[in-house]
């Protein structure tokens, strides 16, 4: 298939033993999947996605590529940070967030980019707006839905899920009884998804009785990350990968792969980008250990699952998959001449985050 290499792969397994001793959980095995050091230009989940994403736009013959999500996308930035490195570029289309820290970071390293952004006034106009984009833009761009979330997006972690049994195979670790992932635009937790139970199909680290059960925990709200969706999004990318493998492949329907697979809200707390008192708490915890970081979008809210369950002293052995890139940031100018250049809205709202996480931090 057309792909573009952008990440470095596989990427570790290391222990989080730290973590369940500060627990009380003596016995119980923790580890985690650092998917966040995939990239030194910028890592997380976002990188195997584009690299199959972006392969189909050079492919396709686009010069450019056009990302869509809120204004603190990882996907995003992932995009214009990467798409320049294979002769692509990049732009966006993002609607309005809460204020957070992540996602004032990620925007104003967006904006400094380059990357033309288009921004909309709320997350409703999107599909009109984009519509409209399509229609301004001459030659049009090879358009990614938020997330990248398409059966061939899922691919990429079809491949990751593979990759983490050959870990388990080689013994790098034990075969995880659950993996704990954050959801939001889904792409992630379907290509998982179908991913585990290949290699357990294949018997690659895992035989079909000892599938790992997947735990995706909600980092935006229902109905963009309810079960249904993500197994919708699971099947279509079964039947995309058999029309390509012919019939090596088994039929999987939904029922069979969502045996071992739920979906867990309790930590979303108010909503997207907004922290939850439980992911606060883990991401105390990560910064007393000396752990990577854990930001309170993402990765600080499904750590919470981990935390819940290693308190309650569930079976394991248990991995956390990292999905948020822990690589440093481009550093924006210092003259602000990138701020002028980024569209109203945009400027409006980094004005306002900064006014306001300045506030806070003097609290």
């Amino acid at each position: 298939m057309p792909r573009v290499a952008l990440g470095t792969f596989p990427t570790p397994v290391e222990s989080l033993q730290r973590v369940a001793r500060e627990l009380g959980a003596v016995g119980c095995e923790a580890w985690v999947k650092r998917d966040d050091v995939s990239s030194a230009v910028y890592g997380g989940n976002k990188v195997r996605t584009l690299e199959l994403l972006l392969g189909e736009a050079r492919a396709r013959g686009h010069a450019s590529v056009l990302a869509t999500g809120a204004f603190g996308s990882n996907h995003a930035l992932a995009t214009a940070l990467h798409a320049p490195r294979v002769g692509l570029t990049p732009s966006a289309l993002l609607f309005p967030q809460p204020v957070s820290e992540a996602a004032f970071l990620n925007l104003r390293a967006l904006a400094a980019s380059g990357a033309r952004l288009h921004a909309l006034p709320h997350w409703s106009a999107f599909p009109l707006g984009l519509a409209w984009t399509r229609l301004r833009r001459t030659p049009a761009p090879y358009v990614m839905v938020p997330g990248g979330a398409t059966p061939l997006g899922a691919l990429g972690y079809v491949s990751a899920g593979l990759e983490l049994g050959r870990q388990v195979a080689a013994g790098l670790l034990p075969a995880p009884r659950r993996v704990i992932v954050a959801v939001g635009s889904t792409c992630t937790s379907a290509g998982l998804l179908l991913g585990l139970t290949l290699a357990a199909h294949f018997r690659v680290g895992f035989e079909p009785a000892t599938l790992p059960r997947l735990i995706s925990v909600r980092v935006s709200p229902w109905p963009v990350t309810s079960r249904l969706r993500i197994l919708g999004l699971a099947t279509r990318t079964a039947h995309f990968l058999r029309d390509l493998a012919g019939d090596t492949l088994p039929r999987w329907d939904s029922a069979t792969l969502g045996a071992r697979f739920e979906v867990d809200g309790r930590y979303l707390g108010p909503g997207y980008g907004q922290p939850s008192v439980a992911g606060s708490q883990a991401e105390a915890l990560w910064q007393r250990l000396g752990l990577p970081a854990l930001d309170g979008t993402y990765s600080a809210k499904s750590a919470a699952r981990l935390v819940v369950g290693l308190r309650a002293r569930e079976d394991g052995p248990v991995l956390f998959w990292s999905t948020k890139s822990s690589a440093p940031l481009p550093v924006a100018g210092h003259d602000d001449a990138w701020l002028g250049a980024a569209p109203l809205r945009i400027r409006a709202w980094l004005l306002r985050a900064e006014r306001q996480l300045d506030h806070a931090a003097r609290r």
